[in-house]
């Protein structure tokens, strides 16, 4: 395995920025995202943790999910004092979902074992599933490539309601028959048998597909002490009682202040995926398996959007100190709950993630407690032997084929196949024929417009046969160079698919099938550097 690191040109305006520490953006957070961390050491020493409760709690979860002696281990060092915690998180998609989950993981792991060495102090590697999210069609599936496409493999497990994905019952038999069909897929290796059976195991153990995906996570990041918390789970809403009701009772000036910093961002050129408005309450209420997103009304009550429920003050107050499971954040508070919980060094994000949490600082002010520095996860693309010696052949520069994808490269390359290009001798031909027909035309309208009409008509017919001879040639050249062509397919469904990075859409499991689980340990224990955004990984 060999990396190498390139610039990611597609980025956002803001996340450009927050890498060079450029503009304003920084003024929307408390600490640069590679400074040095012993100032936030001291910051988070002034403040206290439940870490007797909180080390109970991931014990109980983490055990139950068949964690590794590695995990077990730093959970118990989490109770020391000076313990510290690097931490992200992600959805619980089906086998992982898109390869930003490891790669965000492998970050978390990184980060954590490059800052415990420099600071002299435990650093515990922390993954935060949102398990209370309810978008179970974002998680349901994953891609494959199919011939030159990426091809989506979907479970048929319907639901009939949008409860908390930590709350769905696997459909065992479903899932079942969808692993085999991603199976039926790949090729067989000397790691097939054992891949499948491991996943089947963690099939028969779960009874969640966050179980399930926890159980896969500690498969994959066995020996690297990572700790996993389901933030869906009951016995994580016992924990966190007192932080709904200092929100609850800050809701106003959160809400207020978010959107501020919202319009601020918007006026210095910085687009966030935030919808905001004053009203919002920032915490969802559970009724009947489904969650209601809170908001403020004139009377100062906590309605549903349909008005399904409507709470005083101190009734959701009430709600929070007797049924915190009743109880949810949305994406403002997930981050606040996330640091009343954690002594959190650093909290490592995606693009997206970073976009909105820019927003985020006066709410973690109005709790009296600073933003952890955020730091942009790595991000990663695959590069195999076949499609390294294909970019070469074809004389691609891998950064381009990242960045743009090589669609254009290969219309090009197929035009430069004939001499001249038929596409320009089409437009060429098209010219010749419209000038030659002009006095036809001309004389044909002079008689009657009907007959105007009829030329016009005669001079489309003779563009139409040209496109039909310019078709059938461009076809017969790609039947002629149908190898080529499909190579240059496979480097497009590699590097650029869908049209954007490879991390978003390709799932791990075909490098782990060709590779092993070893794969994935390898991955993780290489050097990286935070400060560069991209690393092409030649296997």
């Amino acid at each position: 395995m060999r990396i190498n690191p390139i610039q990611l040109k597609t980025q956002s305006q803001l996340i450009t920025d927050y890498r060079n520490n450029a503009g304003t953006i920084m003024d929307f957070f408390d600490y640069l995202p590679h400074d040095n961390y012993y100032q936030r050491v001291r910051d988070l020493h002034e403040r206290t943790f439940e870490r007797k409760q909180l080390t109970d709690v991931l014990f109980t979860m983490n055990k139950e999910w068949g964690a590794p002696a590695s995990t077990l281990n730093n959970i118990e060092r989490l109770k020391e004092t000076d313990s510290v915690v690097v931490i992200g998180g992600q959805q619980a998609g089906l086998l992982t979902g898109p390869m930003y989950t490891i790669n965000k993981i492998v970050s978390i792991i990184q980060l954590a074992g490059q800052q415990e060495e420099k600071l002299g102090i435990p650093v515990i590697p922390v993954f935060w599933i949102a398990g209370e999210d309810h978008d179970f069609e974002e998680i349901n599936h994953v891609y494959l490539p199919d011939a030159n496409n990426m091809k989506k493999y979907k479970i048929r497990h319907r639901l009939m309601d949008k409860r908390s994905v930590s709350n769905i019952s696997i459909n065992r038999s479903a899932l079942v028959e969808w692993v085999d069909e991603l199976f039926e897929q790949l090729k067989e290796t000397k790691f097939t048998k054992r891949i499948y059976a491991t996943i089947h195991e963690a099939i028969e153990l779960s009874n969640t597909y966050t179980d399930f995906f926890a159980r896969v996570i500690f498969h994959l990041f066995n020996e690297d002490g990572l700790v996993v918390v389901d933030s869906g789970s009951a016995k994580t809403r016992q924990l966190e009682t007192e932080h709904f009701k200092k929100m609850i009772r800050h809701q106003e000036e959160i809400s207020l202040e978010v959107f501020n910093a919202s319009e601020r961002l918007a006026k210095d050129g910085y687009a966030i995926s935030l919808e905001l408005s004053e009203a919002v309450g920032h915490l969802f209420y559970h009724k009947d398996q489904e969650r209601i997103l809170l908001f403020r009304n004139d009377e100062g009550e906590w309605v549903g959007k349909q008005n399904e429920v409507c709470f005083q003050t101190n009734e959701l107050i009430s709600i929070a100190e007797n049924y915190p499971e009743r109880l949810s954040n949305n994406v403002v508070t997930r981050p606040l709950m996330q640091e009343l919980l954690f002594p959190t060094l650093a909290f490592v994000g995606g693009p997206g993630e970073i976009g909105y949490w820019a927003a985020l600082q006066p709410a973690f002010h109005a709790l009296n407690i600073k933003m952890p520095p955020v730091v942009p996860r790595l991000s990663f693309t695959i590069v195999e032997d076949k499609v390294k010696k294909a970019l070469e052949k074809l004389d691609i520069d891998i950064a381009d084929a990242i960045n743009k994808g090589v669609r254009v490269t290969k219309e090009k390359w197929l035009q430069s196949k004939s001499n001249p290009p038929v596409e320009d001798l089409s437009i060429q031909m098209k010219e010749v024929i419209e000038t030659a027909h002009q006095p036809l035309r001309k004389l044909a309208k002079s008689i009657r417009a009907d007959i105007g009409d009829l030329s016009e008509k005669n001079l489309e017919y003779l563009y139409r046969d040209i496109d039909f001879l310019t078709e059938r040639i461009v076809k017969v050249l790609e039947e002629k160079y149908e190898k080529e062509l499909r190579t240059f397919d496979e480097i497009e469904r590699t590097l650029h698919p869908q049209g954007g990075l490879q991390e978003r859409v390709w799932n791990p499991l075909p490098w782990i099938n060709t590779y092993g689980i070893e794969f994935i340990s390898e991955l993780t224990y290489r050097p990286y550097d935070f400060e560069k955004g991209h690393y092409i990984i030649y296997i």
